[in-house]
């Protein structure tokens, strides 16, 4: 799956006429939870790639799937995850589809159960070889690919 989901930047005409300067508002269509806001432009769209990692990380968090992004429409702009981040939520999906557990993973892995939680953690850093390594081991593969601006 590729890890970049459409999200609304508007500007808050309410907020800017009460606070006397510029406000925008965040939202995620396809991602519950994921709202935020900037007073410039520049730190909305900052502020959107923070608040969709917390909002995916949260997802893992409680135990629930991944949404799937829905294609960009007029009007919104795509925010991705980092290639850590979206190699962790493809890891945590695909464990999730083949209901491989954390202990399970872990022993094909030689890993413990902290350690396997810790790879599908978006908050946590972990370096890409590893969690690449997770994903060869229960059959998935990440790519990487890269476009204009």
């Amino acid at each position: 799956m590729r890890y970049e989901y459409p999200c609304k930047i508007i500007r808050d005409e309410e907020e800017a006429r009460m606070s006397g300067r510029e406000a925008y508002n965040v939202t995620f269509p396809d991602v519950y939870g994921a709202n935020t806001g900037g007073w410039s432009w520049e730190e909305a769209v900052a502020m959107a790639e923070d608040c969709l990692v917390a909002a995916l990380a949260a997802h893992v968090e409680h135990h629930e799937d991944i949404p799937a992004p829905s294609p960009l429409q007029e009007g919104e702009m795509g925010v991705s995850v980092t290639p850590v981040v979206a190699a962790k939520l493809a890891l945590y999906t695909a464990m999730r589809e083949q209901r491989i557990t954390n202990v399970a993973l872990g022993e094909r892995l030689s890993l413990s159960e902290s350690a396997v939680r810790k790879l599908v953690d978006p908050d946590h850093r972990s370096h890409i070889s590893s969690v690449m390594k997770a994903l060869r081991a229960v059959g998935r593969n990440l790519v990487v690919e890269d476009r204009a601006a």
